[in-house]
C-alpha cells in the first residue's frame, strides 16, 4: 500500500476472548494488520472463524481483550462519535429495523447520530437521495413497514442508510448471503458505487472467497480467531499454499475454476 495513504484501523497482536476456565473462548488470536484509507479488504472464512468478532471490534461494539487496537491512531472512546465515521450493514436487514416503525421514520431518524445535525429538510433531503441511489423512488416506500418488504429490498434499505449518512468507512458482514444470485450482484454494485462516491474505506466480512476476489484490494484469511493468510487476490488466490485458503478454494466449482480466477482479476479492475 503506498506509503502516502492514512491507515485507518491498526491491530497489534489483538486479542478478543470471552468465558472463563474451561469455558474460555478465543474468538479472536493474537491478529496484527494495518487497514489503509481507500481501500475495500475482505475477512475472508467459515463459520466460527472469528471473522465477525473481528467486524464488532472495528465498529467498537467489543473491546479487545488483549493487544491495541487503534482506529485513525487513536483508541475508540466514544460510540457516537466513532459511529459518525464508521458504519455497517449486517446480513439481516430484518433485524437492523423496528418492525412498528416506519421504514422512512427509521432512515430520518438515523440521521440523529451525527455530531452535526441537519435541518428537518435536510433529512428528508438525504434519505431521499440515499433511496434514489439504490434505485428506489422515495413514494414507493412511503407509509410502509420494514415487513412489507422482501429481504432483498431491506437489504437496499440499509444501503440507502449508508448512502444518507455518508460514513468514511463501512462494515459490510455478510451483506448478499440472504438474498438471490441476482440481488446479490446488485447489492456488490451498490457497494461499488459506494466506494467510488463517497471514497470510503470498505471491510467486507464474507465466507465467499470468489465474492472476495471480486471486490477486493487485499484479502485476509481468518482460522480459528487468527489471520493465515493475507495479500491481494492474485498473491492468496494464485500462489498460496496455505491449507485454509485451499479449502476455501475448493468450494469454487472446479469447472474452469483456473480460468474464473484469473478472468476475474481482470474483469473487476
Amino acid at each position: 500500500m503506498p506509503s502516502n495513504k492514512s491507515i485507518v484501523f491498526s491491530a497489534q497482536n489483538v486479542s478478543k476472548t470471552f468465558g472463563a476456565g474451561k469455558r474460555l473462548k478465543t474468538a479472536v488470536n493474537n491478529v496484527t494488520f494495518d487497514i489503509y484509507d481507500g481501500e475495500i479488504i475482505s475477512i475472508v472464512g467459515g463459520s466460527g472463524c472469528g471473522k465477525s468478532v473481528l467486524a464488532k471490534v472495528m465498529l467498537g461494539l467489543y473491546q479487545p481483550t488483549s493487544g491495541v487496537f487503534l482506529y485513525r491512531d487513536d483508541k475508540i472512546r466514544s460510540l457516537k462519535k466513532h459511529w459518525n465515521e464508521v458504519q455497517s450493514v449486517f446480513q439481516d436487514p430484518f433485524s437492523c429495523f423496528n418492525q412498528f416503525f416506519t421504514i422512512r421514520s427509521q432512515l430520518e431518524d438515523a440521521l440523529n447520530i451525527l455530531e452535526k445535525k441537519p435541518s428537518k429538510e435536510e433529512v428528508k433531503a438525504r434519505v431521499d437521495a440515499g433511496l434514489m441511489a439504490v434505485n428506489v423512488k422515495p413514494a414507493d416506500i412511503e407509509g410502509k413497514y420494514p415487513f412489507e418488504l422482501s429481504g432483498g429490498q431491506m437489504q437496499r434499505m440499509l444501503l440507502a442508510r449508508i448512502f444518507a449518512l455518508k460514513p468514511k468507512v463501512l462494515i459490510a458482514d455478510e451483506p448478499t448471503s440472504m438474498v438471490d444470485a441476482c440481488v446479490r450482484a446488485n447489492i456488490l454494485d451498490y457497494l461499488m458505487k459506494l466506494k467510488q462516491e463517497l471514497q470510503m474505506t470498505i471491510v467486507f466480512v464474507t465466507h465467499d472467497i470468489g465474492l472476495a476476489n471480486y471486490v477486493s484490494d487485499r484479502i485476509f484469511i481468518m482460522h480459528e480467531g487468527s489471520i493465515v493468510n493475507q495479500g491481494t487476490p492474485e498473491e492468496v488466490l494464485d500462489k498460496t499454499d496455505e491449507p485454509h485458503t485451499l479449502k476455501l478454494l475448493d468450494d469454487i466449482p472446479e469447472v474452469h475454476k483456473t480460468e474464473w480466477i484469473k478472468n476475474s482479476h481482470r474483469s473487476k479492475r
